[in-house]
Parts: C-alpha cells; sequence; structure tokens
C-alpha cells in the first residue's frame, strides 16, 4: 500500500488515527489527534476513508473469506455439568397430602383419605416403575405417623425397591425417599 503525506490514517494495532506528515523509507511519521508525532512502518498503517474497505486492508495477504469462515463456525456446546450435589437429587416428587389430592376433603372419612393416599402412592411407584425413574421422594407429612407406616408397609412388598427417609435439610421429617432398582434387561 503506498501513503502519501497528509493521508488521514490508522494504526492497527493501536487505538490511534493520525495524519502522516512524513515518509522515509518504510517509516511514516504520523501526527496524533493530539499533536503528538510518532513513527511507524508501513505495514502497521491503514488509511482512512480509501475505498478500499478495512477487511481487505487488514487481510491484503489473507484469503478474507477463509477468515470469515472460520470465525463464524458455531461453537460446540459445552455438555452441561451437573454437580454431584444435583446428581443425586430425586427426579420426581409426589405430595400425598390430602389438599394435594382432592379440591376438598370434607365428608371423606379417615379411611377415605388414607386409602386415596395410598392409592396415589401406589400408583406414582407403578408409573416410575414403568417409565424407569429410579427416585421418588414421597412427601407424607410429619402428624401421627399413620400415613408412613402404611407407606413402608407398601414399599416392602416391592422386591427392586429400597426406601428411607428423605433429605432432612429439604423436607424436614415429613418424605420418603425411594430407590428404585432398574432391571438392566428391560
Amino acid at each position: 500500500m503506498t501513503f502519501k503525506v497528509n493521508d488521514q490514517v490508522m494504526v492497527t494495532d493501536e487505538d490511534l488515527t493520525g495524519v502522516i506528515k512524513k515518509i522515509e523509507g518504510n517509516t511514516i511519521s504520523i501526527e496524533t489527534e493530539d499533536g503528538f508525532l510518532l513513527s511507524f512502518k508501513s505495514e502497521e498503517l491503514i488509511r482512512q476513508n480509501s475505498d478500499k474497505s478495512i477487511k481487505h486492508q487488514l487481510f491484503s495477504n489473507a484469503d478474507i473469506d477463509s477468515v470469515i469462515a472460520e470465525k463464524e463456525l458455531p461453537k460446540r456446546k459445552q455438555p452441561k455439568r451437573i454437580s454431584p450435589k444435583d446428581r443425586f437429587e430425586p427426579t420426581m416428587e409426589v405430595d400425598l397430602h390430602i389438599h394435594q389430592l382432592v379440591k376438598s376433603s370434607r365428608g371423606m372419612s379417615n379411611h377415605d383419605m388414607l386409602s386415596l393416599q395410598l392409592d396415589t402412592a401406589k400408583h406414582k411407584l407403578e408409573y416410575a416403575i414403568s417409565k424407569r425413574i429410579q427416585k421418588i421422594v414421597f412427601i407424607h407429612g410429619v402428624g401421627e405417623g399413620v400415613l408412613k407406616i402404611e407407606l413402608e408397609y407398601l414399599f416392602g412388598r416391592y422386591n427392586n425397591v429400597k426406601f428411607y427417609d428423605a433429605n432432612y435439610q429439604k423436607y424436614g421429617l415429613g418424605a420418603t425417599e425411594v430407590y428404585i432398582y432398574q432391571n438392566p434387561a428391560n
């Protein structure tokens, strides 16, 4: 690229612009907007307000299209990292509080409510087994412990199920976590 005195130029590696004041071989002296006189090699400068676009001036020796194509390649998505704490969180929660199962428990006896809660727990457990969900938390509340005892009796009838108190920090004493051993052949 050829430069002339009084050409408006930009410095490629710095945020500087200026006007060419002197050219000696490959060394060009420019006066910056602040009035400083600085010297640069001709390849460090780009003429401003020229007919060529800046990208053609910057990449005169390189294939511009290949550089642009490389920059526009989609980045590989990093797999979402799951923390060990979240990895062991149950994938399914079932709230067995009666007000979560029916709009109103008016007119229901304690036996009716307990039967509905146990039927719901059994259906949700069967669903989890069929869908290969490994962990379920049944939220039963503390109360007098009748529902918890009945749930433990229900879970005990399954060979492929292990149950224990759920995470105390998250659920308190009113929840039981069920782990379902999956048969790899199914």
